[in-house]
């Protein structure tokens, strides 16, 4: 068997697997020292923790093969993860709400690593229109069509009040974005065909004191 790597996407990868994923990439990304050619799950799974039965059957989904006896090309590998994950190409998104988790995601050059490109903001603060965070303009919600048509954005960005999301939202669909990253802990509505992905700190931090709590922490 050589050591040749296509991948074949499937109609939808479970979840777990597609959060896994990113997981290796990162691993590999630390393995950059020009010695190290080749990897083997028994090797990414002592580092991350995970069965090497679990990662074989993660890159399957994937079609990913690797050399045997040899492992996976350690290039060829993250290049296909990349290309996979769309982390490769650029994305353009929309954010709603520069307070300080907006202005903190804007400012955070490591999404651009990932493929996301932060191009413009959206705030009700009059205070705030029209000034910039790391070169980022900001503007108010009325202009969201116009800076989704302008900058082509398919991702909108919410970091507004709980109070605020569902608004935000729906403000940002009608816009015309193709998907919703939601930083709040509101569960937001889209349309059938938009993305939605919650990322909610908080949720994060209920599970952590929650362990905290049990350990008598």
């Amino acid at each position: 068997m050589n050591d040749k790597m296509t991948h074949t996407a499937a109609p939808q990868l479970p979840e777990p697997t597609l959060r896994r994923l990113p997981w290796y990439l990162a691993y590999l990304s630390t393995l950059h020292d020009g010695s190290t050619e080749y990897v083997s799950t028994t090797r990414i799974a002592e580092a991350l923790d995970v069965d090497t039965s679990q990662i074989a059957k993660d890159l399957s989904f994937l079609g990913i093969r690797g050399k045997t006896r040899m492992g996976y090309s350690v290039e060829t590998l993250e290049r296909t993860l990349q290309d996979f994950l769309g982390f490769g190409r650029r994305h353009n998104a929309i954010i709603c709400g520069t307070g300080s988790l907006g202005a903190a995601l804007i400012a955070d050059s490591g999404l651009q690593h990932f493929g996301l490109n932060i191009v413009a903001g959206i705030d009700i603060n009059p205070v705030l229109i029209g000034q910039r965070i790391c070169d980022v303009e900001i503007f108010e919600p009325l202009q969201a069509a116009e800076l989704v048509k302008k900058f082509k954005a398919v991702i909108g960005i919410i970091a507004v009040p709980v109070e605020s999301a569902q608004a935000a939202s729906d403000n940002l669909v009608s816009a015309g974005v193709h998907a919703i990253w939601n930083f709040t802990p509101s569960r937001i509505r889209v349309p059938e065909g938009v993305v939605i992905s919650n990322t909610s700190i908080y949720s994060h931090l209920a599970v952590m004191y929650n362990r905290l709590n049990m350990q008598g922490q």
